[in-house]
């Protein structure tokens, strides 16, 4: 099952979130759509699900340590350690073994960021 994983910005808007998506090219296939787990509430994630029909899944911080990403930021590294919030909730999501099929991919507003993930 794909799972997209998302980081944002707590201005993020929907169109935000759609367009990040749309850049990573998942609306195809996505089975769930995760992000972290004080995020995985607010209004415009759940929309997001909603219109795409699928569960959230709400990764802890504590889940993200040590998840290994092609993308790195040290801003991330040095608060979530892990490189990239949208690639390591995309692995989280999709469960033990999953494999990254597209990098985060950026908004146009840079209010978002989008990854897909893979369980084999």
């Amino acid at each position: 099952m794909k799972v997209a994983g998302f980081g944002f910005r707590e201005a993020a808007t929907l169109t935000s979130l759609r367009n990040a998506l749309d850049a990573a090219r998942g609306y195809e296939g996505v089975g769930a759509v995760a992000t972290l787990a004080h995020k995985a509430c607010t209004p415009v994630f759940i929309a997001l699900a909603e219109e795409l029909g699928v569960p959230v899944r709400a990764i802890a911080m504590e889940t993200l340590a040590g998840i290994s990403t092609p993308t790195r930021s040290e801003r991330i590294m040095l608060r979530f350690r892990t490189g990239c919030i949208a690639e390591a909730t995309a692995l989280a999501g999709a469960g033990f073994g999953a494999r990254l099929m597209v990098r985060r991919t950026v908004s146009a507003d840079g209010m978002a960021t989008a990854a897909i993930a893979e369980l084999a």
